[in-house]
């Protein structure tokens, strides 16, 4: 998502904003080849009833209600059911942030200010001093979204929230019973663990290696076989708390 202009509404208070997406995709991208010819794949929409390739312009959007049995919808009919939130966040509540479960946050967004802006700068201070989260609403990407406003290192944090319908939390397994040593040397092992929280020092391992291997097939190099460590299974509890704690 690219850089979007918006404004969060505050009362009858108007703040301009500018999304600022903060996480990028990482990942490796690979097109797909003939492996006859070496040329690229590429695909086509095609009406198997009509035995041809359909055009863009030709398609419309159907929801299947039975077996073979559609309402179709036209671009028109789809725009007119949008929810008007678009280029607007429309603050509806402020609420106390441990009252959220951290499974229903989906996106981050850093919202700054394309100017010097007084209403900007007051907003910021009233989530600063209230420790509170403003839950709002907007459109992305023609998508509605609720979504939580928050004070971070001088900046507003726009998470968007999944809904409860998409939310599902399994019920919990039933609690086993463990002995007083079996947890004393658990909280060893947790203390003997236990760090800061540093993600530079979180390497892509995957994606390190796939850069790695895409640099050795250029140079004509080959690409090592992979020696997987034989994992030791420890039945008893105790006895793999111990080896834990000793490797």
């Amino acid at each position: 998502m690219a850089k979007m202009n918006s404004t969060i509404s505050f009362g009858l208070v108007n703040i301009p904003i500018v999304f600022n997406p903060i996480i990028k995709n990482n990942d490796t991208s690979f097109n797909q080849l003939h492996k006859k010819c070496m040329n690229r794949i590429h695909y086509q929409k095609y009406c198997d009833h009509c035995k041809k390739t359909v055009k863009e312009v030709d398609i419309i959007k159907g929801y299947q209600y039975e077996k073979d049995e559609y309402v179709t919808f036209t671009k028109e009919e789809l725009n007119n059911l949008q929810i008007d939130a678009k280029d607007s966040i429309e603050i509806i509540s402020f609420v106390k942030e441990d009252e959220i479960d951290p499974y229903y946050y989906e996106k981050s967004y850093i919202l700054t200010s394309p100017k010097k802006s007084k209403a900007y700068s007051l907003f910021l201070e009233v989530l600063k001093k209230t420790k509170k989260v403003a839950v709002a609403k907007t459109a992305l990407s023609s998508k509605f979204y609720y979504c939580l406003l928050r004070y971070y290192k001088g900046n507003i944090l726009l998470s968007t929230i999944y809904f409860e319908e998409e939310v599902n939390i399994p019920e919990a397994t039933t609690e086993v019973k463990f002995t007083k040593k079996e947890l004393e040397l658990a909280m060893q092992l947790v203390s003997h663990l236990s760090g800061h929280f540093e993600p530079e020092n979180y390497d892509d391992d995957y994606q390190n290696q796939i850069k790695n291997a895409i640099e050795k097939k250029i140079a004509g190099k080959p690409i090592p076989k992979k020696t997987s460590k034989k994992k030791v299974s420890v039945k008893d509890l105790v006895t793999s708390l111990q080896k834990s704690l000793e490797a």
